[in-house]
C-alpha cells in the first residue's frame, strides 16, 4: 500500500487528461441508419449460413 499515493495522481492525471476529450454523440437519424445496416448485415450472414448447413445436409454421408 505504499503506492496509494502514486496511483491516486495518476488517475487524478488521466482524469484531467480525457476531461477535454469527448466522444462526438451519434444523432439519433445516424444511430437508426447503423442499426439497420447492421441488422442487414446479420441476416445476410444468417442466409448465408442456412444456404451452408442446407448444402451440407444433402451432401451425403461424409461424417
Amino acid at each position: 500500500m505504499t503506492r496509494g499515493n502514486q496511483r491516486e495522481l495518476a488517475r487524478e492525471k488521466a482524469a484531467k487528461k480525457t476531461a477535454g476529450k469527448s466522444k462526438p454523440k451519434e444523432s439519433g437519424t445516424s444511430l437508426q441508419a447503423r442499426k439497420e445496416r447492421d441488422a442487414e448485415a446479420l441476416r445476410q450472414k444468417q442466409k448465408l449460413k442456412e444456404e451452408q448447413k442446407t448444402g451440407q445436409d444433402s451432401g451425403g454421408a461424409n461424417k
